[in-house]
């Protein structure tokens, strides 16, 4: 074997050795067991009165109850776990304050009768319970949406969209229409906006506590993972480029005010055509250029992988209650080539 050979067969395994361990390193359930014992970083802040405020219900937050996980951000943000909040004064706040939800959800396609009666029949169990909320469904098949029903000052706006022929394009077009239904209908009826992929369950309280004016989601399978294994798109030719970052979030869930999740839509859709005019997709689509801007304008409040929990992971210690589930994933059978 001459020297150029072996230099190429040496370059390939130092490629593919590392990319082997990593996926061993995601995928093995024994691993995914031990990753729960590396330890996150630690809050620096004695109270809640220290945080940056997104209401008042924010200052008696325990900050110290939870000492397996990190409580705050560096820029003072909370960090939402069970057994830091009060939820009673956390409604009783935001009914005098006036607040109002729109939960927006996108089911197209198979995903419609794959998920949506129960994503909606467990969210009335369980989501912003007392508070007024407006469901916008978003699906190419207004007809079959399922008749659910609702509790007082709730209810449900079909909005028809179009189909598009990659599911991928499907989830990075949800951020304009996000953002066109803000502007013509939500920004006149409700305080706040918390969009959801429709794949999920409620199986717990998601209530007041989880409302700020930007909120962002740990992602489950990433909060104990040093940063570096973090997967932000690191192709230097997208919008989504990202070197660095304070967490990995979760495009599954996002939300905040409604001036805030407008600006928000408007960026990740803006960054993606963009890309679209280079020839350029980003790693994990929408969810890459979510990443992306979080970095650059940081979320209010952040929410722990409780609000959205993948029971794959197995066993954590830290996840004293499940308030939403990542339901059965068919993607061979669901998603559109």
């Amino acid at each position: 074997m001459g020297y150029l050979q072996r230099t190429k067969s040496l370059l390939k395994c130092m490629v593919c050795v590392p990319l082997a361990v990593c996926v061993f390193y995601i995928t093995a359930p024994s691993v995914r067991l031990l990753i729960g014992f590396v330890p996150m970083d630690k809050c620096s802040l004695e109270d809640g009165q220290m945080l940056s405020l997104d209401n008042s219900a924010d200052a008696s937050l325990d900050l110290g109850s939870r000492h397996d996980v990190q409580t705050c951000t560096s820029w003072k943000a909370p960090i939402i776990w069970d057994g830091m909040f009060d939820p009673d004064l956390y409604d009783q706040t935001h009914k005098r304050e006036g607040s109002s939800v729109a939960l927006t959800v996108f089911a197209v396609g198979r995903y419609l009768d794959a998920y949506l009666k129960t994503f909606l029949t467990s969210s009335e169990h369980h989501f912003m319970l007392g508070l007024p909320v407006t469901y916008y469904v978003f699906t190419d098949l207004p007809e079959k949406v399922p008749d659910v029903r609702l509790a007082p000052q709730r209810r449900i706006k079909v909005v028809k969209v179009e189909r598009h022929s990659r599911w991928q394009d499907i989830s990075m077009m949800r951020m304009k229409v996000i953002s066109d239904v803000i502007e013509s209908d939500i920004r006149h009826s409700c305080t706040h906006v918390f969009c959801f992929d429709v794949d999920q369950v409620f199986t717990g309280r998601f209530g007041s506590e989880a409302l700020g004016d930007s909120v962002a989601l740990l992602h489950a399978h990433y909060y104990h993972l040093p940063k570096w294994w973090f997967t932000y798109d690191r192709n230097p030719k997208s919008k989504a480029y990202l070197e660095t970052g304070d967490f990995y979030y979760h495009a599954a869930i996002f939300g905040g005010s409604w001036k805030s999740v407008k600006a928000l839509t408007e960026a990740c859709y803006q960054s993606i055509m963009e890309d679209k005019k280079n020839n350029v997709e980003a790693l994990w689509h929408d969810e890459s250029h979510l990443n992306k801007y979080l970095w650059l304008h940081k979320p209010s409040r952040v929410l722990s992988p409780e609000y959205c929990w993948d029971t794959s992971i197995g066993y954590r210690s830290d996840i004293r209650v499940a308030r939403l589930l990542w339901a059965p994933k068919h993607y061979n059978t669901l998603r559109t080539p």
